[in-house]
Parts: structure tokens; C-alpha cells; sequence
């Protein structure tokens, strides 16, 4: 028997350790790498590197720019999150609940299927595709948005939305958003779906209407569901390198208004040659992104505790 047992324990030995042995190397070690470069002043080719402790933070505090971006990022995790969850919640309970009342249920539209499909087509795209998608559509003279505008008379509103300060960060936000909203949509609909029909058929038969039934009965049972889209559009609000990269002048402008942390980051490490530096900036947005992941999920622990 305490052979079975010790063997048993080389078993589970040798089907762990390869994969911790990989996930240390291919993981942990370039975390690890990330926060000594962050304590040098290395150039990125120069083989000296000389430490220099918490200066890269420092300069961090009384860098304008990185305040910049960090305070955009702060109005996209304000905005994307929201805006996105919300959008994804109504798309899905128009397809689950939007379409005639039954005897005893409340039933989906019409053609639901073909919905989540074309909602979810933009996922089939990556993020500098739709981005460059986009520059189209924002383009001042020949976008397809200012055209709208223009052929429904309302020739005021047209703007060139990627070169006035005050909304170029508002239209990569609405990118974002675009781009995620139909995953939350599917992954939202597939939540109300695995609801018991007896549960949703015992509220209507209360008298709820349909407000009701999503508000009482379907938004606390795919609470888990919001809590986990919160984080991973909270880390893509928080990140938004891609986006602003290809479709903003710059890029980061103008002036700065879509300065993002990683866009900082990027260009002092493969423009400047700050790569201490510019590992600074990635240690602080791993950081913000923990902070706001440890938030979220102890806020959903506490609401579940509060409602059992």
C-alpha cells in the first residue's frame, strides 16, 4: 500500500512539474524581468546596466504625459466597462425576452440566432483591422459617419472626430466598445438561457412583467457573469495600445488627448531607448490592473455573501 502511495505521488510529480517548469519560465520569469529592468536605466542594447532604484517611479509621478495617460485610461475604464456590459445585457435580453408573450413565458425575438451571429462578427476581427475599419468611418471628408450626417441634413453635428481634442478619446472609447459589445452579448445570452424555464414561468405567472423578470429574477442570476465581463473589459480599457496606435494622429493626439499608459510605454522603450523606463510604466499598469481585479472580485464576493 505505501508503495501504490508512493508512486502515486511520482505520478502526480511528473505530470505537475513540467508544467509549472513552463509556466515559470514562459510567465514568471518575464514578470520577474519586467521588475528588475523597472530598478535600471538600461537602454535595450547597451549591455551595461546600471541600477538606479525607485528613480523610474519618481519620474513616473512628474511625468505630464504619463498623468495624462493615466487619467485617459481612467475615463475609458469609466466608460468602456459600463457602456459595454450595458449594451451587452439589453442586446441579450431583447433576444431572450423581446419577443411576444407566451401563455406562461416571456419569448425571445425572432431569428434570435441570426442576432447573436451578427453581433458577434466584429470578434472575428483583430483590434488594428478595426481600427483601420474605423479611421474610415471617422474620416471628416469621405467617413461614412460624417456622410450620414450630411445626408440627413444634420451637416452641424460632422466634425472631425479623431482631431478635435475633446472627442478622440470618446471615439476610440465607442471603438472599443463596438468591437466587444457582441462577446458580452453572446456570453450574456447564453447566462439567461441556462436560467430554469420553471423559475422565469413561475414569475410571470406572479404577474412580472418583463422589466420585472430581468430586473428581479435574470440580472441576480447572471451576476457572476457581469463580475467576470467587469474585469476583462476593465483590463482592455486599462490597456487600448492597439486602437489608439493605429487610428489616432500621432499617435496619442492631438495634444495628447489619447495618451494611453501603454502607448507610453511603447514609445520609450522602441523610440527613446528607455527600457528601464519604460518598464517603470508596465509595472504600474500590472499593478493598476491587480488592484482593479482584487476590486471587482471582492465586490461580487460581498454582494453574494449580502444576498445569501
Amino acid at each position: 500500500m505505501a508503495a501504490l502511495r508512493h508512486g502515486k505521488y511520482r505520478f502526480l510529480a511528473g505530470a505537475i512539474l513540467p508544467g509549472l517548469l513552463l509556466y515559470a519560465v514562459f510567465v514568471l520569469s518575464p514578470y520577474a524581468q519586467a521588475f528588475y529592468l523597472a530598478l535600471t536605466d538600461w537602454t535595450g542594447v547597451s549591455g551595461q546596466v546600471e541600477i538606479v532604484g525607485l528613480d523610474n517611479f519618481r519620474r513616473l509621478v512628474d511625468d505630464p504625459l504619463f498623468l495624462a495617460a493615466l487619467r485617459n485610461n481612467g475615463l475609458l475604464l469609466l466608460v468602456v466597462p459600463a457602456a459595454t456590459i450595458g449594451l451587452g445585457l439589453l442586446l441579450a435580453a431583447l433576444v431572450n425576452f423581446g419577443g411576444r408573450r407566451g401563455s406562461t413565458m416571456v419569448g425571445g425575438v425572432r431569428g434570435g440566432e441570426f442576432y447573436k451571429v451578427a453581433y458577434f462578427f466584429p470578434q472575428l476581427l483583430s483590434l488594428p483591422i478595426i481600427a483601420v475599419l474605423w479611421q474610415f468611418v471617422y474620416h471628416p471628408n469621405e467617413g461614412v459617419l460624417n456622410g450620414v450626417l450630411r445626408a440627413v441634413g444634420l451637416d452641424f453635428l460632422a466634425r472631425t472626430w479623431l482631431g478635435d481634442p475633446h472627442l478622440a478619446l470618446w471615439a476610440v472609447a465607442g471603438v472599443l466598445v463596438w468591437s466587444s459589445v457582441g462577446f458580452y452579448m453572446v456570453l450574456f445570452s447564453a447566462a439567461m438561457e441556462s436560467i430554469p424555464r420553471d423559475v422565469l414561468e413561475a414569475a410571470v405567472l406572479d404577474g412580472a412583467g418583463r422589466l420585472a423578470v430581468l430586473r428581479r429574477v435574470v440580472l441576480p442570476l447572471v451576476r457572476e457573469n457581469v463580475q467576470v465581463a467587469f474585469v476583462y473589459l476593465g483590463v482592455l480599457a486599462l490597456d487600448g495600445f492597439a486602437v489608439v496606435q493605429v487610428m489616432t494622429v500621432g499617435p496619442g493626439g492631438p495634444d495628447g488627448s489619447t495618451e494611453v499608459i501603454g502607448l507610453g510605454l511603447y514609445r520609450n522603450a522602441f523610440t527613446y531607448g528607455r527600457f528601464g523606463y519604460a518598464a517603470a510604466m508596465g509595472v504600474a499598469l500590472f499593478f493598476l490592473t491587480l488592484a482593479l481585479a482584487v476590486v471587482a472580485l471582492r465586490a461580487g464576493r460581498r454582494e453574494q455573501v449580502e444576498l445569501s
